[in-house]
């Protein structure tokens, strides 16, 4: 049994479409490869919703579904890691003994593109303009999803604005506060039964957006336990800010400049971190030796190399993937590493290759010009699988 577990905005299908299908199809045929079936469970989880409240939507699921007694592998994007994380914890208090007996089971715990130090962009959405436009962002979202659109293209000549202030686009403060509520009224309007529960699940719980700042996180830091015996395992990604080149390929392509204007944006607010509270501090960042926190848990060993030879040098603090500093994903043992965007890891990247099977092409979500690709991808699932086919039994 392998339990997915979405990041912020996630969903497990919603307006036809999942959120897990390319990872959970990929890990299929890997497992089906190695002699194993894999029987794929995603917890429907509030989109904003604080972790424990998502990770204890997480528990029922497993509670509920996982019959016999084979292994079980959990797997978690973005903010759905730290659900991962939270309901194999030793130290989580919010389990009963029922809720707890599969825990026996546990094998790994898979975390991609993870926040676990926190991310700079959760301190944005926190302030009242900052919940204006997730509301928006997530909105028109899934919006996109249902009518077929690129779905972040669609809201981000709005939010492409954000990083850069109101003067960007020459928009004045109680002009964007009109655009932001004529979007969101807009959104109101939504008629489909599922859409509107989404949105009304975000905009009445944004509890991880408190959470999941670097400050907040210190703590979670602290407090969250790895369970003995379990292996745990992360895929972590980096997109550099866009440069002239990949400005000058989305010149007569709308939508995927719009769309690589949000992501540079958001790439933006994620790469400023608070010198109290950085992500995973190495003895290789003098941004980090000059810091007044507290040290990070130290990475395991080799991590810092494998960074090195992916990347050419060691990623420094601002490094991110437009959401997740790439720093604050290390946790346990590293997986995989390479350059993609916080959603090209799902498989949710630009594929122009024309499949027998449409529901299996590539979509992308956010245009950021990574360059990621089929064979990124598959070395990525290759990664992941390996990790969970290998953990202790």
């Amino acid at each position: 049994h392998v339990y997915f577990s979405p990041g912020m905005f996630g969903f497990a299908r919603l307006a036809s479409y999942d959120y897990f299908a390319h990872v959970e199809r990929a890990l299929a045929a890997r497992f089906e490869r190695a002699g194993h079936e894999l029987v794929a469970h995603v917890s429907g989880v509030l989109p904003t919703a604080s972790v424990r409240r998502r990770a204890a939507k997480l528990a029922e699921l497993i509670v509920s579904t996982s019959t016999g007694d084979g292994p079980i592998h959990l797997l978690g994007h973005s903010t759905g890691g730290l659900d991962a994380r939270l309901v194999s914890s030793p130290s989580e208090r919010f389990l009963n003994e029922r809720n707890r007996a599969w825990l026996a089971r546990l094998k790994s715990v898979t975390t991609m593109n993870t926040p676990h130090f926190g991310t700079p962009l959760a301190s944005f959405f926190a302030t009242s303009r900052g919940q204006q436009a997730l509301y928006a962002m997530s909105a028109f979202t899934v919006i996109g999803l249902s009518i077929g659109a690129r779905p972040l293209a669609l809201v981000s000549l709005l939010v492409g604005t954000i990083g850069r202030g109101d003067r960007a686009l020459g928009l004045s403060v109680p002009m964007w506060d009109q655009t932001v509520d004529s979007f969101v009224k807009l959104i109101d309007d939504a008629r489909n039964p599922d859409v509107r529960a989404y949105l009304k699940a975000i905009k009445e719980d944004q509890g991880a957006m408190l959470q999941l700042s670097p400050e907040a996180m210190d703590l979670v830091v602290a407090g969250f336990e790895d369970r003995p015996g379990v292996r745990y395992q992360c895929t972590v990604s980096m997109s550099p800010l866009p440069g002239p080149k990949k400005w000058l390929r989305v010149l007569g392509h709308p939508l995927h400049a719009a769309s690589l204007a949000l992501f540079t944006a958001l790439h933006s607010i994620t790469a400023n971190y608070d010198r109290r509270y950085p992500c995973a501090e190495t003895d290789v960042s003098k941004e980090a030796e000059q810091s007044e926190s507290t040290p990070a848990p130290p990475l395991e060993h080799g991590v810092e190399e494998a960074l090195r030879k992916t990347f050419g040098e060691a990623p420094d603090l601002h490094a991110n993937d437009g959401c997740v500093p790439l720093r604050s994903q290390l946790w346990g043992t590293l997986a995989w590493a390479g350059l993609g965007d916080h959603l090209d890891v799902l498989g949710h990247y630009r594929d122009e290759t024309p499949e027998a099977h449409p529901e299996h092409r590539h979509h992308d979500w956010l245009t950021s010009g990574s360059q990621f690709d089929d064979a990124r991808f598959e070395e990525l699932m290759d990664a992941v699988a390996n990790g969970m086919l290998s953990a202790p039994s």
